[in-house]
């Protein structure tokens, strides 16, 4: 007979049954951590290189290892292998302490777009089926965007004053 495994150990949820159990939120089923909450990771020192395009816009490419802060509870989460393409839309502050050095931080959203199960191999959506989510996506974003634009009266613009 096998075992079966139990959501509670020690009157407490076990992660490695969690995880994989159906949750909802707002109507749509999900596997995966709870909606809510949250990881902290820590990344090696990586390389991140940007290309200005035009006088507003650069492409950036970023590779790095993060590694999780904590541990990870034994058996939980996906199978070593899995991979993710997440898309990424931030805000990126920035300030200039000297000729070299700048100081960095970003807020943001990051928005799965497609996984790749390690037992597999293959990826939970096509490349048009990814572009069609990433499209979706950034149209929420701007419909909240817009939503945000008109709950905030506009405020008239100072004029400078001649000298």
């Amino acid at each position: 007979m096998g075992t079966k495994r139990s959501t509670k150990k020690n009157g407490k949820s076990d992660p490695a049954v969690s995880y994989d159990e159906f949750k909802t939120y707002e109507g749509q089923r999900y596997t995966g951590m709870k909606v809510g909450r949250s990881h902290k990771w820590y990344y090696d020192k990586g390389e991140w290189k940007e290309k200005k395009i035009t006088p507003d816009l650069w492409q950036i490419n970023y590779a790095v290892t993060k590694r999780r802060a904590g541990r990870a509870p034994e058996g939980s989460g996906v199978p070593v292998g899995t991979e993710y393409h997440w898309y990424v839309l931030a805000h990126q502050n920035v300030c200039k302490l000297n000729a070299n050095d700048y100081t960095t931080s970003m807020t943001g959203l990051k928005f799965k777009i497609a996984y790749r199960k390690a037992e597999t191999g293959k990826w939970s959506a096509t490349p048009h089926t990814q572009r069609k989510r990433m499209i979706s996506f950034l149209r929420d974003v701007i419909a909240d965007l817009e939503k945000e634009e008109e709950a905030v009266p506009e405020v008239p613009a100072r004029r400078k004053r001649a000298a």
